[in-house]
C-alpha cells in the first residue's frame, strides 16, 4: 500500500500540466474572483460640460475628481459633442452644468445639473448616476450648514440608448460571445485533440491533403455553425426581447464572422497544445471560459478592475467583440468608429494562426 501511494505522487509530480491545473488554477480563480466580482464602480471616464464656469461648478467638479470613482477624459465646447463622444465608447457619463449655476443658487436657491449615461451596461449606468447624485448631496448639504437659505440642486439623470435600463440588452451580447467561444473554440480544440488521441491526426497530416486543407476541413464546419448560433442570438433578442439593431447588418455579420474566425484560431491553438480531449477541455473551460466572462466586461465592468487585470482583459477576444456588438446593435455606430477593435481581432487572428501553423510545422519535422 505504502509502494502504491508513493507511485501516485511520483505519477502527478510528473505531470506538469496536471500540477498546473492542480494547484495554478486555484490560485487564479480566487484572484479573479476577488478582484473582478465587485459592485463598485472605479476610473470611470467622464466628460464635463461647463456652460456655468462658477463657483459651483468648478468645486462640484473637484469633489467629483477628488474621489475615485471618476476620472475626467476632458471638457466639451457644446451639447452637439455629447453624441459623438459616447459613439466612441470610451467615455461612460457625461456631467452638464447649467449657465450661470452659482448665481441661481445665490439669487433663486434652485438650480439643476444634468448627468448623462451611457445605458449599454444599465447596471453601470445606474450605479455612476447615484454616485455623482450622492456627491452633488453632498456638496449641497455641505453649502446649507453656511448659508441662510437652503440651496438646492437637482440632479437630471438622463440615460441614453437604454433608457429603461433592460439587463436584457446587456445580456444578450456577452450571451452571444460567451456561446461563440464555446462552439467555436472548445469544439474545435475537442475535435483535434480527438483525432490526436486516436491517432488519426498523423494519417490526415501524411495524406496528400496539405496541413492547412486539413485544418481548414476541421473548422469550416464550425464556422457554419457557430454563424447559426449567432443568427439565432440574434433573431430571439430581435423578436422576443426587443433588442434594437440600430446598425448596418452587414457589418454586424462581418464583425461576427470575424470573431469566429478568431475563437476557431484560438481553438486550434489549443489543440496544438493539447495532446488529449480531457486537456483540451480543461484549457478550453478553465483557462479560456472563465476570463472570458469575468474579464471581457460582460458582467462586471473592466474600468472597476486593478491595473493588472485591465491589461491582461485586452487579450481577450470577447471583450472587443462585446464592444463591436454593444456600438452596432444599441448605438448604431459605423465600423468607423470601430476600427480599432476591428483591427485588434484581426490581428489577433493572425498571430493565432501564425502560432498554430508554427507548431503543425514542428509536429510534422
Amino acid at each position: 500500500m505504502k509502494g502504491f501511494i508513493i507511485k501516485e505522487f511520483y505519477h502527478i509530480f510528473r505531470d506538469k500540466r496536471s500540477l498546473v491545473i492542480l494547484f495554478g488554477m486555484p490560485v487564479v480563480q480566487i484572484l479573479l474572483f476577488g478582484f473582478a466580482i465587485t459592485n463598485e464602480i472605479r476610473n470611470v471616464d467622464i466628460a464635463i460640460l461647463d456652460k456655468a464656469h462658477d463657483k459651483s461648478s468648478t468645486l462640484i467638479t473637484q469633489k467629483m475628481l477628488s474621489s475615485d470613482h471618476f476620472v475626467l477624459q476632458g471638457y466639451l465646447e457644446s451639447e452637439e459633442e455629447i453624441e459623438s463622444i459616447f459613439r466612441k465608447g470610451k467615455i461612460k457619463a457625461v456631467i452638464v452644468f447649467e449657465p450661470d449655476l452659482h448665481q441661481k443658487l445665490m439669487t433663486s436657491n434652485l438650480a439643476a445639473i444634468q448627468i448623462i449615461a451611457d445605458a449599454t451596461e444599465p447596471n453601470t449606468a445606474n450605479t455612476i448616476s447615484n454616485y455623482a447624485t450622492t456627491i452633488i448631496r453632498d456638496y449641497q448639504n455641505g453649502v446649507n450648514r453656511t448659508v441662510p437659505a437652503e440651496w438646492q440642486i437637482i440632479p437630471e439623470v438622463r440615460m441614453v440608448y437604454n433608457p429603461e435600463l433592460k439587463g436584457v440588452f446587456m445580456f444578450i451580447p456577452g450571451t452571444m460571445t460567451v456561446i461563440l467561444m464555446l462552439v467555436s473554440a472548445m469544439m474545435t480544440s475537442i475535435s483535434i485533440a480527438r483525432e490526436k488521441e486516436a491517432g488519426t491526426m498523423e494519417i490526415l497530416l501524411v495524406s496528400p491533403l496539405k496541413p492547412v486543407q486539413v485544418v481548414a476541413g476541421k473548422v469550416l464546419p464550425y464556422i457554419l455553425l457557430s454563424s447559426i448560433n449567432a443568427a439565432v442570438i440574434l433573431l430571439l433578442g430581435y423578436f422576443v426581447f426587443k433588442m434594437p439593431m440600430e446598425g448596418s447588418l452587414l457589418s454586424l455579420s462581418l464583425a461576427t464572422l470575424l470573431f469566429i474566425i478568431t475563437t476557431l484560431s484560438l481553438g486550434i491553438f489549443i489543440s496544438t497544445i493539447a495532446h488529449t480531449q480531457q486537456t483540451a477541455m480543461m484549457l478550453s473551460l478553465m483557462g479560456l471560459m472563465l476570463p472570458t466572462i469575468m474579464l471581457s466586461g460582460f458582467v462586471f465592468p473592466v474600468d472597476s478592475m486593478p491595473v493588472p487585470l485591465r491589461i491582461l482583459s485586452n487579450i481577450i477576444p470577447a471583450k472587443w467583440f462585446i464592444l463591436i456588438l454593444k456600438g452596432l446593435l444599441l448605438k448604431g455606430v459605423s465600423m468607423a468608429y470601430l476600427w480599432k477593435e476591428i483591427l485588434i481581432l484581426a490581428g489577433m487572428t493572425l498571430v493565432l494562426i501564425g502560432l498554430s501553423v508554427k507548431k503543425y510545422a514542428i509536429r510534422l519535422t
